[in-house]
């Protein structure tokens, strides 16, 4: 009987650790953080194409994750799309007016993220700006297509 007990809670023990495992796993690839949100700032960027580009996406400098993508919308003046990003806080103040955002993939056919290349124009992006020089999504059906009608009319 004491055997039973003591594989019961080997059991359940192991059980719980695979459950928080899991809780750990998915809170990891979903971007999520159990920590509180600290000083932000927020900036515009728009877009022709975003392509799968989703909110919560990264926002990226030279590698390092430096903001989330809060919110896409369609701006009705342009028909473009319009990201709002939400930077860190230490950051305001120091992107340069002529800071490029590019839409990226990770992988292949990996998720979509938007990498931010600072310029060197003297000026600075203040909260609520808007980023002028955006690179589109590059759509992989629209790649396959030109290079299909390319080899079709040579």
């Amino acid at each position: 009987m004491k055997r039973s007990k003591m594989m019961e809670l080997g059991v359940g023990l192991f059980m719980l650790a695979g459950i928080l495992g899991l809780v750990f796993l998915g809170l990891r690839v979903s971007g999520m953080t159990l920590q509180p949100p600290g000083d932000s700032f927020r900036l515009e960027a728009n877009f022709a194409n975003i392509g799968s580009l989703k909110p919560r996406a990264r926002v990226t400098m030279a590698g390092v994750t430096v903001g989330r993508v809060s919110a896409i919308e369609l701006d009705t003046d342009w028909y473009d799309a319009r990201v709002m990003l939400e930077l860190d806080g230490d950051l305001e103040g120091k992107l340069s007016r002529d800071t490029t955002a590019a839409i990226l993939t990770a992988g292949l056919l990996g998720e979509q993220y938007i990498g931010l290349s600072v310029g060197g124009d003297p000026e600075t992006l203040a909260n609520g700006d808007t980023l002028r020089d955006t690179q589109s999504a590059i759509v992989l059906e629209e790649l396959i297509q030109q290079f299909v009608s390319n080899m079709v009319s040579d």
